[in-house]
């Protein structure tokens, strides 16, 4: 397509100065404000200090946690869910891809408040559950990690799906009936042959809906609110009401570093089973 290099670097050094100015430039300078001491002095200080809190902790670690819940079942689900609609006629898969789409096409605002009449006190489920005498008045379901847990799953699950659904397509059809033949059970096939041929899509699903569910910030306020904090929330309260931008730099650092590892750990741990 182009006659050399210098032409091909010339149409993308316009887009790489602009993405530099508007996105890492402000990045940049965001993360540094986490590395200055108050006389000036680079150092970690504002790291330790953050940690060396007992709320940060709780929410570094409840952030964590639930980042991995949400990408565990994520993954359970997605490959019952993409197995499923992979064997479907193709009329059918078409329809059932459509459908698993079509929620990322919804605002996730919208989304998540859609959670709140359901989980409401006087929402479905404790209707449901006063109906069936299962207990006696409206129980507590939201501003909870549980309704935190099922708002990030529902917003991020299509993206595992989707990703599985891709590796799944290019699985050889005679791999599953060869390994039943040879007499493998079907959770040998699980994972002696599905899982280490469709690890790329388990890597690129896990880190989409990892990094999400670190990183969003309307569900977690909408449905954990100031009882379940997280660290996207607690950025924006040290931002917003205590003015910190220090902390909000420390907190922002985590959860790059938190995010590219996680990338890192999955690729890693893919690369190892192969291997084995």
């Amino acid at each position: 397509m182009f006659q050399n290099r210098t032409e091909a670097l010339a149409l993308a050094i316009p887009a790489a100065l602009f993405a530099s100015i508007v996105f890492l430039v402000p990045v940049v300078m965001l993360l540094a404000e986490g590395f200055r001491s108050p006389v000036g002095d680079w150092s970690f200080a504002s790291y330790s200090s953050f940690f060396s809190e007992t709320l940060n902790r709780t929410v570094f670690l409840r952030t964590l946690r639930l980042a991995f819940e949400v990408t565990a079942a994520s993954a359970v689900i997605g490959y019952a869910a993409a197995f499923a609609i992979v064997n479907m006629p193709p009329k059918g898969k078409g329809r059932m891809v459509g459908l698993v789409v079509l929620p990322l096409m919804i605002s996730p605002v919208a989304r998540t408040y859609a959670w709140i009449v359901i989980l409401g006190q006087t929402g479905i489920v404790n209707k449901a559950l006063i109906a069936l005498h299962l207990t006696d008045g409206p129980i507590r379901l939201l501003f909870s990690e549980t309704a935190v847990f099922i708002g990030l799953l529902q917003l991020f699950l299509p993206l595992m799906i989707l990703s599985l659904i891709s590796a799944l397509e290019n699985l050889p059809r005679d791999a599953i009936p060869a390994a039943r033949v040879l007499g493998a059970n079907w959770l040998q096939v699980f994972w002696k042959v599905v899982l280490p041929l469709t690890r790329e899509g388990l890597v690129i699903g896990g880190t989409l809906v990892f990094t999400g569910s670190l990183t969003a910030y309307i569900t977690p306020a909408i449905l954990g609110g100031s009882k379940v904090l997280m660290l996207e929330t607690l950025l924006y309260q040290r931002v917003t009401v205590s003015n910190d931008f220090v902390s909000a730099s420390v907190i922002a650092f985590v959860l790059i570093v938190m995010s590219f590892a996680a990338n890192l750990v999955l690729k890693r741990l893919a690369t190892a089973r192969n291997r084995s």
